[in-house]
């Protein structure tokens, strides 16, 4: 037989030519790592989205409350809830929706909090949710006053 047309068994062209299973699983726990990199990046991408959101949110509502207050000389009573920017409370002659979606939950499904006159804000109102965690008094409250008081 010549050469050219024996096999060789110890080619290392051959040998080359695709991907050990070893090389393959090390290039896939690679690929593992980093997509749990990026999927714990952008999970906290997400919170911050929503937190963002939600004081956006707020904002609209403090607008609507300035504008009640502007139009009726006072703030919604904490019995009239935030209701009273989108549902006639009865009480008022002049009365016209100022918002025109029901603001009744943050973004986490949560109520938000309002109360008038405020125990923090005592010249207007208290306007917060209990943002990511769902509880009152944490850190990650989101809110209309400062913890300075």
């Amino acid at each position: 037989m010549s050469s050219k047309t024996r096999p060789h068994r110890n080619n290392p062209r051959r040998r080359s030519a695709g991907f050990s299973i070893l090389e393959l699983l090390l290039v896939l726990v690679i690929l593992s790592i980093l997509a749990g990199i990026v999927g714990m990046r952008f999970t906290g991408q997400s919170k911050k989205a929503k937190v963002t959101a939600a004081k956006s949110q707020m904002d609209q509502i403090k607008g609507a409350l300035t504008t009640y207050n502007i139009m009726h000389d006072d703030f919604p009573t904490t019995q009239q809830g935030l209701e009273a920017l989108w549902k006639d409370p009865g009480s008022l002659d002049d009365w016209e929706p100022l918002l025109d979606n029901p603001v009744k939950e943050d973004q986490w499904g949560n109520p938000w909090q309002y109360r008038s006159p405020g125990t923090h804000n005592t010249h207007d109102y208290d306007l917060n949710s209990w943002g990511p965690d769902g509880q009152d008094g944490t850190d990650d409250d989101v809110k209309n006053w400062s913890d300075e008081e």
